[in-house]
């Protein structure tokens, strides 16, 4: 088959799928069959006329009133048709389906929104979509754990860390004796569980962490956020007081935009060195930055 003749196909395929889709346009609200027809009224009929139809045909199609199961089907048809054409709006829908049939994906938005958009909480979709996302961001973060502490069990240094610590419980005296390897798997699982393997970027997960437990506490963190840059207005520019080593400590990291990793990481007389130079403020900034790029030249 040539590409020509594929593409041919696949457009032939394409434009029948449409048709089938396109055709049934107005069929969501009452199958194959007219509503208006059902009722046995025309288009330009108005809401008493439509309501006497549906009475008038109830009382001769209803289950109580007729066993015949035809009937019962029937009933249930025309039942479906009056909730369509009682309403304004839903009318209104159906009328503009039975004229632009073709907008497929339209009318079928609108039908769904009329009849289970209004049905349902906002509430109670919101919740359930954040119990979704939590539930898939727990699984992920999950596999990502997992699949670390496997590779970091192959590595030699786990390896050699585990030894150290058997050797450690056995009191310096290694069992030369050959066990079965489910015994050896055991006795690997019971040492693995002393070891703390601290991995970055693929962290034991966390209950906190998740979208959901974020937005429930939305508001308290708000609030402390709030609080605490409140504090800090009234301490530093109300009253003037000097930083404690703590804000200095924040404020220079986040001048120098590290990480809270690095920064913790870093020797306390670098921090204090760091601190001192009072790095917040521009000029300081500038001549550390120029002294940085001096002594990279220099290097060099």
């Amino acid at each position: 088959m040539t590409r020509r003749t594929a593409i041919h196909w696949f457009a032939l395929t394409v434009t029948i799928v449409l048709s089938l889709l396109v055709q049934p346009s107005f069929s969501i609200y009452c199958d194959e069959d007219n509503c208006y027809d059902l009722l046995g009224v025309t288009q330009n009929a108005n809401s008493s006329e439509i309501k006497k139809a549906y009475y008038k045909l109830s009382l001769k199609h209803h289950p109580d009133k007729n066993p015949d199961p035809e009937s019962k089907k029937f009933f249930v048809k025309i039942a479906n048709a009056y909730e369509i054409l009682k309403d304004e709006a839903t009318r209104e829908q159906y009328d503009y389906a039975l004229a632009h049939p073709e907008e497929f994906f339209y009318n079928t938005a609108r039908y769904y929104h009329a009849y289970y958009g209004h049905k349902t909480d906002t509430r109670a979709v919101l919740v359930g979509l954040l119990l979704i996302i939590s539930s898939f961001q727990y699984l992920n973060q999950w596999t990502r754990y997992n699949q670390a502490i496997d590779m970091v069990k192959k590595t030699p240094a786990y390896k050699n860390k585990l030894r150290a610590l058997e050797l450690q419980r056995t009191g310096g005296v290694a069992n030369r004796k050959k066990s079965n390897k489910q015994m050896d798997k055991k006795v690997e699982e019971e040492l693995s569980k002393e070891l703390n393997l601290d991995i970055k970027g693929a962290e034991r997960p966390s209950v906190w962490e998740l979208i959901g437990i974020r937005v429930i506490l939305l508001p308290y963190t708000l609030g402390k956020l709030l609080l605490w840059y409140g504090c800090w207005f009234w301490r530093y520019n109300v009253k003037r007081a000097p930083y404690s080593w703590e804000d200095a400590s924040y404020l220079t990291r986040r001048s120098l935009r590290a990480s809270l990793d690095s920064w913790i990481s870093m020797d306390e007389s670098t921090k204090e060195n760091l601190i001192e130079r009072r790095l917040w403020e521009k000029s300081n900034f500038e001549s550390y930055v120029a002294e940085m790029r001096k002594e990279s030249k220099r290097r060099r």
